[in-house]
């Protein structure tokens, strides 16, 4: 009987992940695990080297909290298993047959590539002193459409779960942490590696890249 019963809960954890691979946000992009493993591995470099940041000046308090998101990412092959299912359960249940909030979605994904544009153009500088004297200048705009971004992607993913839990997280410390501060600091290198992934796999969801007007005429 119990061996019926691990049977037929890993069957059904199997079922799941195929639908979640079917009908999640790439449905026909093989390359989907490879990207989120991707995304896993770069923000795990991020918050590392963001720890080390904060420890160095003595906040030990933000360093515990980046260190605590970097030891969560590196539980290898389960956790990335584990968080795959996550997120892919959370969008299947919440958004895959529900109406998301398409020009919300498009707006987010539109701030996401000019901050790349923006990041390209801080890659672009030659020296130490021509960096700091971008994020100088710089910083206040990026900072403020980077929340303008996370805004809109939690009017995107209303519905409580792992997805919204993530973006919360994230505003947070920026608000409240510096993170993006300290992200640019640290060198913008797995920032930009991070928001492109983020854009690829945002931009393939269905009607994110479309018009918000495209939505309205379509409902009319």
């Amino acid at each position: 009987m119990a061996m019926a019963r691990n049977v037929w809960s890993s069957l059904r954890l199997t079922v799941i992940f195929l639908i979640i691979l079917i009908a999640g946000p790439t449905p026909s992009d093989s390359s989907f695990p490879k990207q989120y493993r991707t995304l896993v591995s770069l923000g795990h470099s991020l918050m590392k080297r963001v720890a080390g940041l904060r420890d160095s000046r003595g906040d030990h308090a933000g360093a515990d909290r980046a260190r605590a998101v970097a030891e969560m990412l590196e539980r290898e092959w389960f956790g990335l298993f584990k968080m795959m299912l996550s997120t892919g359960w959370d969008y299947l249940k919440n958004y895959a047959w529900r109406e998301m909030n398409w020009k919300e979605l498009h707006d987010a994904v539109s701030e996401m590539k000019d901050l790349l544009m923006r990041l390209t153009e801080l890659d672009g500088m030659e020296s130490e002193a021509m960096r700091s004297a971008w994020v100088g200048r710089n910083y206040q705009s990026v900072l403020k459409a980077t929340n303008s971004m996370l805004g809109k992607l939690l009017q995107v993913f209303r519905q409580s779960g792992a997805l919204r839990e993530v973006v919360e997280t994230a505003k947070k410390e920026v608000v409240e942490g510096g993170l993006l501060r300290d992200c640019l600091e640290v060198g913008s290198n797995d920032l930009k590696g991070l928001l492109q992934v983020l854009y690829h796999l945002l931009s393939r969801l269905p009607s994110a890249s479309a018009p918000a007007s495209d939505h309205t005429a379509a409902e009319l």
